[in-house]
């Protein structure tokens, strides 16, 4: 029986109410943030003295636009499958750019000239990344950390300090109203922005994002030109980078070199928590504008209870890492596994069957040790070459160009091949990236990166300094404490790859910055002691006319060669690297090793912070700046592959000795201390595009 059409909706309504359940469906990670952001502005007006104004408004929307259009940039990256480390060196650079280049005669400067000014040199830096990721095909993070650091030190050699000049019309046009009273610059600024981005999403290039980040190999096949998509969205995302730099030049008036470079961490906070999905395909720009704001008001909300300004980075650190960790719960996700598999085991110990509860009987099958054997015409051993062709191979280039820049030096400087002074410089100099090289280098040949070495460096010499206050008798402590804290903070991190499945990228990034306010912390913003008499001898003091580093370098290189190439947990570190899954399935507790190799990687860090305090003599903030590049230059230019599975500490060894040395020779010259950054980032592009092909087979 027919119902009546009383009690039948339309069809056109039907469709109607279905489509938006769709889009609502498909939106419900940018819906969750709006919610989230309505939220925290009710807290905020809950928690201010009065109710708020029109002004709190647009200080808000003024204080968070360079953020939402960095991020806007970002999540078209993140959308095609990439990273984009180098977003906050850009921002400096446009700052620098513009600062630099105006002068108080041009107090009516145009504003519509120096903003595509500032665009142009964003999208210059975001081809340059294009080249090398979209058609040379090489890793998005490390083509992006070497950019960021060329363009530091090209931001340093434009404006070496905090200064310049930037015409006040750009202030009025980009920071005062829109509408008096109605409408702030800021946000209409953004709402532009959306509008051509909603424009740009539905044409062939939006669809071609969405697919080519969702799954390369299909849109390749259905004829999208995946090398070009990912070229065009590192060039826009680098032209939102220059607005963003534009637009803060306009808020500060002048210019500072380092203005972008702490909104790095912020900038994936604000992607992740406005939806957008790490690794492709799923998100966009509006839910990550709300997620930039939901971030300033956190910072205001703890500012409005008088908490600590030093807890902002621990704040989005922390913030970054549930939102990751929110976005992958599913039953199919990594920790739903974890926890599958750990309840399964429970069951199993219960009624004795795990594999550790069967009887230690030696079931192994009797083979010969070696062909032949039996006839007595035994197979000879291959030679020494034959057996370490491969790592001859990868490692010789280090060590060639070691002998090249040594030649270079001695024509530059004089005589300093046949100095013994010079040598045991050098070696003291190289014994800081020669420890990093052992963690960092273990990280990567599990395919993984560690971006928390700064901090974790910083933080350890802090905790070191502060605990010892140049006594001797303290070190019996203090030492233990500092490297507990180190395995903590490396289990920390490999707990978060390993147990609950995020990004080695994410997890690392977002550590380190937690690290940055424990560190302010701890210190409260000036790190206080020295380093003890002891310890200022073994960096800086003679045995024999050799400084004492130098004999523990010679025993760690020996320790590092035989824990990576001699012993099962190096051999279980290359096997992860080159298939995690047929690592799992050969018997190799694949969880543990790879905690193990970021615990290992934190231990470094913290020797290298231990002993840099030593060899100045106390500790400082940001001491471990200026080796995450270093750190990875040095296991690249060794020969290893980024991507894991091929390596040797030897190589690694040798680049360490080369970056020391490139150092020297760049002190000894009148080149300024910001070509030093521009060489590490040339370095290692170099290095990983000389290597990109030569995959053992």
């Amino acid at each position: 029986m027919d119902k009546s059409p009383h009690t039948r909706a339309p069809i056109g309504a039907s469709n109607w109410l279905g489509g938006i359940g769709r889009s609502a469906a498909r939106s419900r990670a940018t819906l969750v943030a709006i919610v989230v952001f309505a939220f925290l502005f009710l807290v905020t007006d809950w928690i201010s003295p009065g109710p708020i104004t029109y002004f709190d408004v647009s200080f808000l929307a003024s204080g968070g636009t360079t953020l939402a259009l960095a991020a806007i940039g970002q999540t078209l990256v993140i959308l095609s499958g990439g990273f984009d480390l180098s977003a906050g060196a850009v921002i400096s650079l446009v700052n620098a750019v513009l600062a630099a280049n105006m002068s108080m005669t041009d107090m009516d400067a145009s504003v519509v000239e120096w903003t595509a000014i500032g665009i142009a040199v964003g999208m210059l830096v975001g081809a340059f990344n294009g080249i090398f990721i979209a058609f040379l095909r090489l890793q998005p993070i490390v083509v992006t950390l070497s950019t960021m650091f060329i363009v530091q030190g090209g931001t340093l050699l434009i404006l070496e300090q905090p200064g310049g000049f930037v015409a006040p019309t750009l202030g009025a046009v980009y920071m005062g109203d829109a509408v008096p009273n109605l409408l702030p610059a800021p946000i209409l600024l953004l709402g532009i922005v959306l509008l051509l981005w909603a424009w740009l999403k539905r044409t062939r290039y939006g669809l071609a994002l969405y697919a080519s980040g969702s799954d390369p190999a299909s849109a390749a096949a259905i004829g999208i030109s995946v090398p070009w998509v990912r070229f065009a969205t590192y060039v826009i995302a680098g032209g939102l980078y220059g607005l963003a730099g534009v637009f803060i030049s306009a808020q500060t008036g002048s210019g500072d070199p380092l203005v972008g470079n702490s909104l790095l961490l912020s900038i994936f906070a604000a992607v992740v928590i406005g939806g957008t999905r790490l690794g492709g395909g799923k998100g966009g720009p509006v839910g990550s504008v709300f997620g930039a704001f939901t971030l300033m008001i956190v910072v205001n909300i703890l500012l409005a209870l008088n908490v600590s300004a030093y807890f902002s980075t621990v704040a989005e650190g922390g913030v970054l890492l549930l939102a990751v960790l929110f976005a992958s719960l599913s039953r199919d996700s990594v920790l739903a596994e974890q926890i599958r598999q750990g309840l399964a085991a429970l069951r199993a110990r219960s009624v004795g069957l795990l594999v550790t509860q069967r009887p230690k009987v030696d079931r192994r099958l009797a083979f010969a040790a070696r062909r032949g054997v039996e006839t007595g015409t035994a197979t000879p051993v291959p030679s020494f070459l034959k057996r370490n062709v491969e790592t001859i191979r990868y490692a010789a280039p280090a060590y060639v160009a070691l002998v090249l820049v040594l030649i270079a030096t001695q024509f530059v400087l004089g005589n300093v091949l046949t100095n013994f002074s010079y040598w045991n410089a050098l070696l003291v100099l190289s014994t800081f990236l020669a420890i990093l090289a052992l963690g960092q280098g273990a990280v990567i040949l599990t395919g993984g990166l560690d971006l928390s070495l700064p901090w974790t460096i910083a933080l350890s010499g802090i905790l070191l300094a502060g605990m010892v206050r140049g006594s001797d008798p303290a070190l019996v402590y203090a030492l233990p404490l500092v490297f507990a804290v180190a395995a903590g903070i490396g289990l920390m991190n490999g707990i978060g790859v390993v147990m609950l499945g995020l990004s080695p990228i994410v997890v690392t990034l977002a550590m380190n910055g937690i690290l940055q306010g424990a560190a302010l912390l701890y210190s409260n913003g000036t790190p206080s002691g020295f380093a003890s008499p002891a310890l200022r001898w073994f960096m800086t003091g003679y045995l024999g006319g050799v400084t004492p580093v130098v004999v523990f370098l010679a025993a760690f290189v020996i320790g590092a060669t035989v824990l990576l190439g001699r012993t099962s947990f190096g051999r279980r570190v290359y096997a992860i690297g080159n298939s995690l899954e047929a690592a799992r399935l050969s018997g190799v507790r694949t969880g543990r090793v790879v905690i193990a190799v970021y615990v290992l990687s934190a231990l470094c860090a913290a020797l290298v912070g231990i002993l840099l305090t030593g060899f100045s003599g106390q500790a400082s903030l940001g001491m471990g700046d200026d080796y995450l590049l270093p750190s990875i230059a040095v296991v690249v230019v060794g020969g290893a592959l980024i991507t894991g599975g091929r390596g040797h500490y030897l190589g690694m060894f040798g680049g360490a000795l080369l970056l020391t040395a490139l150092q020297t020779l760049l002190a000894g010259t009148t080149l300024p201390y910001a070509f030093r950054a521009i060489l590490f980032g040339c370095v290692v592009l170099a290095a990983v595009i000389a290597l990109r092909e030569r995959r053992t087979s």
